[in-house]
């Protein structure tokens, strides 16, 4: 369980929330705190005051993978082969199991076309996908991701959706605009002026938002067939 206990960090205030296993969509209107949340979370901001444990220990003391809106803002590397394997590489773990780890994840992912390329000649959604198989290829236990889905089509979303869980990090958790998206989360939770005022399953939040701008499309489409 992820605890997040009294936490203060500019306007977002949180008393108590548990986060569980699982896929968390955090959705809010622009400025509701979804990404200073997502950074507390991630251990890249510290809070002003308040606790965050992540099954018992600190972000800090925790694998996460991490992935910002603008990933190339990160990327080190030129080319995506080392771009990948930097972060085996900074825990000293061996060459040959280095290329055997960026081998066998780009596969899975479908991007190894890519690994000889420049990162600075990727499109915007191939710069996810790479940022991605960094975030993934130390197995984390979290992986964070602040709206990544805005650079993806729709064939890099599914693979997006379900990649994180065939790779198996026991938390995942973004925040996104598409609320189509967030509707195939585990979890849901709802930010507002920097305080939540929902958590649950899609099934448990989203009704009462139907008529809001942060109601699923698809389900708005489905209610009016419904009425017909």
């Amino acid at each position: 369980m992820i605890e997040v206990r009294g936490i203060r960090q500019g306007f977002l205030g949180i008393a108590s929330l548990d986060i569980p296993p699982g896929s968390t969509a955090v959705i809010g209107k622009n400025g509701s705190g979804k990404t200073t949340l997502l950074k507390v979370l991630a251990g890249i901001t510290r809070p002003e005051s308040g606790t965050v444990s992540v099954d018992g220990r600190s972000p800090g003391a925790t694998d996460v993978g991490w992935l910002n809106e603008y990933p190339d803002r990160n990327m080190l590397f030129g080319r995506v082969s080392d771009e990948i394997a930097s972060p085996l590489r900074f825990s000293g773990v061996p060459c040959d199991e280095v290329r055997e780890r960026v081998s066998a994840l780009s596969d899975r992912l479908g991007i190894t076309p890519l690994l000889s390329r420049n990162t600075r000649d990727l499109s915007g959604g191939e710069k996810v996908l790479a940022a991605l198989a960094t975030a993934l290829i130390t197995d984390p236990s979290v992986l964070v991701m602040d709206e990544v889905d805005s650079h993806l089509d729709e064939r890099s979303t599914r693979l997006f959706m379900t990649l994180p869980a065939s790779q198996a990090p026991r938390y995942r958790i973004w925040c996104t605009q598409d609320m189509d998206l967030a509707a195939r989360s585990d979890h849901v939770l709802l930010l507002d002026r920097g305080r939540v005022t929902g958590f649950g399953t899609p099934l448990t939040i989203f009704p009462d938002l139907s008529g809001d701008c942060l109601y699923p499309f698809s389900w708005r489409c489905r209610d009016e067939r419904t009425l017909l």
